[in-house]
């Protein structure tokens, strides 16, 4: 991975719109649609990012650098060796965006990729994600402690889960969700064998029981490509580490390389 994928909150902002034509346009359509505001070079000093749609190589370079050196981030279309940032594929289903990017090596890979996600995401999908943030308090006097929630609603969203994702949702599934209970959570230990250094090989299970995981108790020849599946906070211990005992009330994942 060579990008940090980030989501720019631009709503009310001015953002700097360089050149004409279609694909000019296509990023000012862009930036409205996301809530900012385009604006020409002279305003730079308001703003935080600029998109360049010049053709010409030099000038294009040129603008860029001028960009740069008042503080902004620079797009640079067309032309991935001059830009700051890429601008991915998206899949909106407000509040949930899917970004689908390649770094710049190739946008009509990125946008076929998108329009396949388009026919399997419900239409419904933000409406169940706003569901959940209208009830946070409700779910946080459900399920007091962040690892209470977390494991909670893993299960919730899991495949077959009474709020999984991808199944159409009505407008009361939360509300049927807290007043149902918590259903079945992952607590416990368990073990996963790799069967090759390929993280396409973990079953189902071990995949979301890697992805859910607290603790990942490890030997050394497991490669880092089966690790990062685990979550970002979850904590890594090389086997033959101490395994914290008190506090852990969720999973842990043990994990050995048999390959």
């Amino acid at each position: 991975m060579n990008s940090l994928p980030l989501f720019h909150r631009i709503a009310g902002r001015k953002v700097v719109v360089l050149g004409m034509g279609e694909a000019a346009d296509a990023k000012r359509r862009l930036v409205e649609r996301a809530g900012g505001i385009c604006v020409g070079e002279a305003e730079a000093h308001h703003a935080q990012l600029a998109f360049v749609v010049l053709e010409d190589e030099s000038e294009a370079k040129a603008a860029a650098m001028r960009l740069r050196g008042k503080g902004l981030i620079v797009n640079v279309t067309d032309k991935p060796a001059l830009c700051d940032f890429t601008v991915p594929s998206i899949v909106d289903r407000d509040p949930v965006i899917v970004a689908v990017g390649t770094g710049g090596a190739s946008a009509g890979m990125a946008k076929m990729l998108r329009l396949r996600l388009e026919r399997f995401l419900p239409q419904g999908l933000g409406r169940l994600a706003l569901q959940l943030s209208a009830a946070r308090s409700a779910i946080r006097e459900r399920f007091p402690t962040s690892d209470q929630r977390r494991r909670a609603l893993d299960a919730a969203l899991r495949e077959g889960g009474p709020l999984d994702p991808m199944a159409e949702q009505d407008e009361d599934a939360v509300d049927r969700w807290l007043s149902a209970g918590e259903g079945t959570v992952d607590r416990g230990r368990f073990e996963i064998v790799l069967r090759s250094g390929d993280p396409d090989d973990l079953t189902l299970r071990e995949a979301r029981l890697l992805g859910g995981a607290d603790v990942v108790v490890h030997d050394q020849d497991v490669p880092e490509s089966v690790l990062v599946r685990a979550r970002a906070d979850a904590q890594r211990v090389p086997m033959g580490g101490t395994v914290p005992e008190e506090g852990i009330d969720g999973v842990v994942i043990t994990i050995r390389a048999n390959c």
